[in-house]
Parts: structure tokens; sequence; C-alpha cells
């Protein structure tokens, strides 16, 4: 059995092993494109540690929070509901993955025009893309739930308030946080391609305005903060989900 200080120095190895290569291989590096790492920290230490938080994470933070809030609220409340309803699910389906597989990014222009630049925008074109893993993954976990399970439940003649807290979304969790996994990495991406077209704040936009400016340096330690940001929401929620799920890990076992 692997041991618990094994399970944090494995999955360390690879990303030490990659930075010691950067580190040593841009050296002395004369390109501007490709600036030595150490400068790159530099300009990571100046900026990042303390001064531009307020002005640019935190904003690309809200957006996410709220988009990725909604898109859950509106996939677990729509999956569910499809999910029990089979003949209507099956009837929305064509269009159901015909819009998740519209790219969000596409919309940007009009969601630009119809709403303007702001935070309102950024969190609609969030929402239209992360909506869809939660949403199918919901549909999914809710009408795979077994038939023996419903017929106990119409047995004891279970409340639906109490079937639908109790026994459906709890079945289904595992494939929801699936959904919402992958509806995390989809809203980090939409937050940062709508900041570079229709914000004035947030890392999107710094990223954009360093690169236009030449500042390859700071170009360089905003993709680094954007990496740091992406990774440590990840980790979070795979914290929730572990201890979420930590009942589904006992029954399996």
């Amino acid at each position: 059995m692997i041991s618990r200080p094994t399970r944090f120095v494995v999955p360390a190895l690879l990303p030490i092993l990659l930075v010691a290569i950067w580190w040593f291989a841009s050296t002395g590096s004369t390109s501007i494109f490709f600036p030595p790492l150490s400068e790159i920290l530099e300009r990571f230490s100046e900026l990042w540690l303390f001064t531009l938080v307020p002005e640019h994470v935190v904003p690309s933070l809200q957006s996410i929070f709220l988009g990725l809030g909604i898109s859950i609220v509106l996939g677990i409340s729509l999956g569910v509901l499809l999910g029990l309803n089979g003949y209507v699910a099956t009837a929305l389906n064509p269009v159901l993955q015909f819009l998740r597989y519209l790219p969000a990014v596409a919309l940007l222009p009009l969601a630009i025009q119809l709403i303007g630049i702001g935070q309102d925008m950024r969190v609609t074109i969030i929402v239209l893309g992360a909506l869809w893993p939660i949403l199918l993954n919901t549909i999914d976990g809710v009408r795979s739930i077994p038939p023996s399970l419903v017929d106990v439940a119409r047995s004891n003649r279970v409340r639906t308030v109490d079937w639908v807290f109790r026994i459906v979304i709890p079945s289904a969790s595992p494939q929801i946080f699936a959904g919402v996994r992958a509806s995390l990495a989809v809203s980090v991406i939409l937050m940062f391609a709508s900041e570079l077209l229709g914000a004035s704040r947030g890392i999107g936009y710094f990223i954009l305005e360093a690169q236009r400016q030449f500042s390859l340096p700071e170009m360089w330690s905003g993709m680094i903060v954007l990496g740091i940001i992406g990774y440590a929401l990840n980790v979070a929620l795979m914290v929730i989900e572990h201890y979420a799920l930590a009942w589904h890990r006992k029954s399996r076992a």
C-alpha cells in the first residue's frame, strides 16, 4: 500500500524536473520571446504576490466562481428533471448535443454586442460553455440508477422530495462531479478567452497587454499565474469530491 508521504512526493517529481530543465535551458537566453526563467520569476514576485492580485486576479476568480456556480445549479436542476423524464430527454437530445458542440468562444462577438464588455458578458460565456458537461453527466447519472432501487423506493412510498435529494442526486453524484471537473477546466479557458476580447481587467487582459507592449517576462509571469490558479482550483475540487463521495468509495469497497 502506498504511504501518505509517497502520494505527495511522486506527483511532484515531474513538475520539479520540468522546472529544473526550464531553468537551466533558459539560463543565458538572449531571445526576447524566451527570457530566462529567473527573470520571469523575478517579475512574478514583483507583480503577482501582492500588487496585481486585487486588480487582475480577483475579477478573474469572480467570473469563474459565478459562471461555474450558475452552471452547477442549472446543470444539476435541469439534468435531474430530464433524467427523470426519459421521453423528454430523448426528444431534446439532438438539440442538447448541437448546443454542446457549439463553441462558446464563437458566441463571444454576439455576447459583446448584446451584453457589452464587462463581467456579465464573461459570466454568460462561461455558463454557455460550462453548463453542458454538468447537464449531460447529470442526465446520464440519473438515468443509470438501478431499477431495483426505484422499485424499493416505490414500494416504501418515498416522498418525491426525499426521492430526489436522498436517492437520485446521491446516486448520480459520481457522474455529476465528473461533469463539474470538466466544467471547471472549461470555465478557466473561457474566462481567459473572454478577457482577451472584452475586459479592462483580469489575467487574460494583463497577458494580452503585456504581449502588445513586448513585455515578455511579464506575459510569461501572467501565464504562470493562470496555470497556478487552474491547478489550485482543481485540487480544491478534488478535496471536496474526496469528502463528498466518501460513502461511494466505502460502498464499492
